[in-house]
């Protein structure tokens, strides 16, 4: 298990080096936000296992929600939660639905939650995507959605329980949030040809026919 400190100022990272070992590993660092931290996440990940599950940490998917995940992964390249009875503001409501119809028109129709903080990924899949995914994306699991899908992935799409935050605080809010979201509304497009020039050359045994299987 990784777990990535991302500058945080409060006690975490006492914590965090109470409970690392040799199979819980904490790296700290300076903040650099959400997206790039997850990148660097991920490619940890994909050193050590063949597969990569990625979490946040604020407890609004539970842990109990993984098995299905995991189950059902021998079938699939990425096996994504999306989020059940999930509470937004409108705001964030329609940020999420903009996210989708964007990934849907720009890489097709596959991922029923695209920026879900809660998927398990085929590492020799995920790999190409990360080369051509820029290290300062806002929203770096957006464009992966997009890209499995375009690549012709075998995708599962799962319910997971969704519940309010339990631990920290939302740090976009506001005009933040929307500033965020005209962001990655730019990234994305602009990733489009980036991501899609070689991505199906790049999947290892990947059946079209399986695409955005449910």
């Amino acid at each position: 298990m990784i777990l990535i400190d991302d500058g945080s100022r409060d006690g975490t990272g006492r914590v965090l080096q109470e409970i690392a070992n040799e199979r819980i590993r904490v790296i700290r660092q300076t903040n650099r936000g959400h997206g790039p931290t997850i990148l660097r996440g991920y490619g940890e990940a994909m050193r050590l296992a063949p597969w990569v599950f990625q979490c946040d940490s604020d407890n609004e998917m539970p842990a109990e929600a993984f098995p299905p995940l995991w189950r059902a992964r021998q079938e699939y390249d990425a096996v994504f939660g999306y989020r059940q009875a999930r509470r937004q503001s409108l705001g964030r409501k329609f940020i999420s639905l903009c996210s989708r119809a964007t990934v849907r028109l720009a890489f097709g129709k596959g991922v029923r939650d695209v920026n879900t903080p809660y998927r398990l990924m085929r590492a020799e899949v995920l790999r190409p995507i990360l080369d051509r995914i820029p290290e300062d994306t806002f929203a770096p699991n957006v464009l992966i959605s997009g890209a499995l899908t375009q690549m012709g992935a075998r995708i599962c799409n799962l319910p997971v329980p969704h519940r309010p935050r339990r631990t920290g605080a939302v740090s976009i809010v506001k005009w933040r949030l929307w500033k965020a979201a005209f962001r990655s509304f730019g990234q994305t497009l602009h990733a489009r040809g980036r991501l899609s020039a070689r991505a199906r050359r790049d999947l290892p045994e990947a059946s079209p026919s399986m695409r955005g299987v449910s």
